[in-house]
């Protein structure tokens, strides 16, 4: 069974893992990282995909934005309520948010659409988009086969719990997109909250002083 997993990975997990992180890919790639480790994937070309799939990807958004922006936020309601929030983050930061679009959660793809819509230089965003690129290849491809390398440290035959160590691996990922959520709830009662305070605070009538 174990050499049918690592034929059918050999011959086609590249190219799945290339399509995941195409569209975006933290998850694919950890585990991707974790079958490095484990002897199905070679690390190296896992980083290549990954690579290729997410600066592909990246540019394809982009593009987007640039050809068909005002499109879509015509067609997506979601994509049209996160375009605000998105636009005051590439006003205040501009190339920092080039560079880590695809780090930040909920953004991942509207970002880099956006940057599109604006007068941010092609060149300049295929140069940073690049260089993010590579380095989150390299960060989460890593973290998967660190994963897997510390577990060898306390267990010796890891092919016996390997069904077991990726389980943990997919509830540490979910916990991981939990807390993100739970975060971004806490954010927005506390905002809820604050802004029924303001309207509830009694207004101060001036006096006058003759």
């Amino acid at each position: 069974m174990q050499e049918l997993f690592k034929e059918y990975l050999q011959t086609h997990g590249y190219w799945v893992l290339f399509l995941g992180t195409f569209l975006e890919g933290e998850a694919i790639l950890i585990f991707a990282g974790f079958l490095a480790f484990q002897g199905y994937l070679n690390l190296y070309l896992v980083m290549f995909a990954a690579l290729v799939g997410s600066f592909f990807g990246d540019q394809f958004y982009f593009h987007v934005g640039r050809t068909k922006g005002p499109q879509l936020l015509r067609l997506f309601t979601t994509f049209a309520r996160k375009f605000r929030k998105a636009l005051r983050l590439i006003e205040r930061y501009g190339t920092l948010v080039a560079f880590v679009s695809r780090y930040t959660y909920g953004f991942r793809i509207v970002l880099p659409v956006i940057l599109g819509m604006t007068t941010f230089p092609s060149h300049r965003f295929l140069y940073l988009n690049f260089l993010s690129a590579l380095a989150w290849s390299v960060i989460f491809s890593l973290a998967g086969y660190l994963f897997g390398k510390t577990a060898s440290l306390f267990i010796e035959d890891l092919q016996s719990y390997e069904p077991y160590l990726m389980l943990v691996l997919a509830g540490i990922i979910v916990c991981m997109w939990s807390s993100h959520f739970v975060v971004q709830r806490w954010r927005k009662r506390h905002a809820r909250a604050r802004l029924k305070r303001i309207q509830t605070r009694p207004r101060r009538t001036k006096t006058t002083h003759r």
